[in-house]
């Protein structure tokens, strides 16, 4: 398996919490060294493990907030 590192440079927001303890959360994490990006995914209770998530840049996050502004959210 291919090893990776990452760095969570900012925590930004818990979006939710599952019954055993798993949160959903938006950070800035640097993977392998790289510039930061924006990240949500799910994390264990102590921060260990993380669940598959999804990765946007600067600019994919401004185009997702002009997206979600308009629909009022």
């Amino acid at each position: 398996m291919v090893e990776f590192k990452y760095e969570v440079v900012e925590k930004i927001a818990v979006l939710s919490e599952s019954s055993k303890g798993w949160t959903k959360e938006l950070n800035l994490i640097s993977w392998n060294d790289r510039d930061p990006k924006y990240d949500i995914r799910e994390w264990s209770p102590d921060g260990t493990k993380m669940g598959k998530g999804i990765t946007l840049s600067d600019e994919e996050v401004a185009v997702l907030k002009k997206a979600l502004d308009s629909r009022g959210l």
